[in-house]
C-alpha cells in the first residue's frame, strides 16, 4: 500500500498543532477529521481539498464516551484503508467542569475519550498501523522547565478520583488547572506504553510536542498566561523545548506515517526518544491506569450511542 492510498485519523484538527498536522497528513493520503464543530471541520476539509487532497469529517465530542463510540463506528464503516490514528485533541482546564457522563471534562477529553476511541478502532486497524498520542512532559515532577512554569507533575490517585476531579495532595501545583492537566496528560502516555505491550500487532507511541505558545491550547488559561504565551510565540523556536505548531506538526506527521518507527516509544519535540516520569515508565502503574480506565468506561452502556 502506497502512502497516498492510506487514510489517517486525527482528533482535534481545527486549530493549533492539530490543524497544522491535518494539512501535513493530507500529503500522505486521506485525512479523517474528528472534532466537535461541523463548521470548523468543514473549513479544514475544504482547505485540504482545495490543495488537491482528500478529507472526510466525523463529528464527535471527545469528552462524551457515547459520542466517541458513535464516531469510531462511523470511521470503521467508511471503508477507508486506515493506516494510523493520531489522538491529538486536548484541553487545558482553566476551570473545573463536567462531561456528558458527569466526569471531569479534562480527564474525559484528554484521557477517557482517546482511550475509548483507540480501543474501539483497534479491530479496524491493520497490522503495523501507527497509533500516536500527543501527551505532555509536565506529567514529570522532575522536568525542570515544567517545574519552573508552576507544574508539580501528575497527581494520579485512581481513574475514579480523576473522573471526580480529585488529584493527589498536598504538594500539588498552585497553577489553576495545573494538576488536572498534568494528570490527564499522563494517562495517554501510560496508555501508549501499556498498549504497546498488549497489542504487539500495532505500533503505539507518544509525542511531547514541546512548549507551543502559538497553539490554541492556552485558550482556557488565565489572562496572564495567555499574554505571556502570545508575547513569546514569535521567538519560540529560539528557546530550548519551545517550538511552533508548524514544526510540531512535521515531527508528529513523520512519526505517524513512518513505516519504520518502533513501538512503545516516547518522543520529544524534535522527534528524538525521551524519558517521562519514573512513575509512568513503571509497567505496573501503566497496567493499573489501563485496568481502572476500562472499569470506568464499562459503566457507560455499550449501544447507547449518541446520534
Amino acid at each position: 500500500m502506497t502512502s497516498n492510498s492510506r487514510a489517517w485519523i486525527i482528533t482535534g484538527p481545527t486549530s493549533g498543532i492539530g490543524y497544522r498536522t491535518a494539512l501535513q497528513l493530507a500529503e500522505h493520503g486521506t485525512v479523517v477529521l474528528v472534532g466537535r464543530s461541523p463548521e470548523k471541520l468543514d473549513d479544514v476539509r475544504a482547505e485540504i481539498e482545495s490543495g488537491g487532497g482528500r478529507a472526510v469529517t466525523v463529528v464527535a465530542d471527545l469528552s462524551d464516551i457515547r459520542s466517541v463510540r458513535t464516531a469510531a463506528a462511523r470511521i470503521a464503516n467508511l471503508g477507508l484503508p486506515l493506516a494510523g490514528l493520531l489522538n491529538n485533541a486536548g484541553i487545558f482546564p482553566g476551570r473545573p467542569s463536567v462531561s456528558a457522563q458527569g466526569w471531569n471534562t479534562a480527564f474525559a477529553t484528554n484521557h477517557l475519550g482517546p482511550f475509548a476511541l483507540t480501543e474501539a478502532l483497534i479491530p479496524a486497524l491493520p497490522d503495523g498501523a501507527n497509533v500516536v498520542f500527543v501527551v505532555s512532559a509536565v506529567e514529570d515532577p522532575e522536568r525542570k522547565i515544567a517545574v519552573q512554569a508552576g507544574f508539580r507533575g501528575a497527581r494520579y490517585i485512581s481513574a475514579e478520583a480523576s473522573a471526580r476531579g480529585e488529584w493527589l495532595s498536598p504538594g500539588g501545583s498552585k497553577l489553576p488547572g495545573g494538576d488536572a492537566y498534568a494528570t490527564t496528560k499522563q494517562g495517554p502516555l501510560a496508555t501508549a506504553l501499556a498498549f504497546a505491550r498488549e497489542y504487539p500487532r500495532l505500533r503505539f507511541n507518544a509525542v511531547e510536542p514541546g512548549v507551543n505558545p502559538g497553539s490554541n491550547l492556552g485558550r482556557d488559561m488565565n489572562v496572564v498566561i495567555r499574554g505571556v504565551s502570545k508575547a513569546i510565540a514569535p521567538i519560540a523556536q529560539l528557546m530550548p523545548h519551545y517550538t511552533t505548531p508548524r514544526k510540531a506538526a512535521k515531527v508528529i506527521t513523520r512519526i505517524l506515517t513512518s513505516d519504520t518507527t518502533g513501538t512503545g516509544m516516547y518522543f520529544d519535540e524534535n522527534g528524538e526518544p525521551m524519558r517521562g516520569s519514573r512513575q509512568v515508565h513503571d509497567p505496573a502503574f501503566q497496567d493499573r491506569v489501563v485496568a481502572e480506565t476500562r472499569a470506568l468506561l464499562s459503566t457507560v452502556p455499550v449501544g447507547a450511542a449518541a446520534d
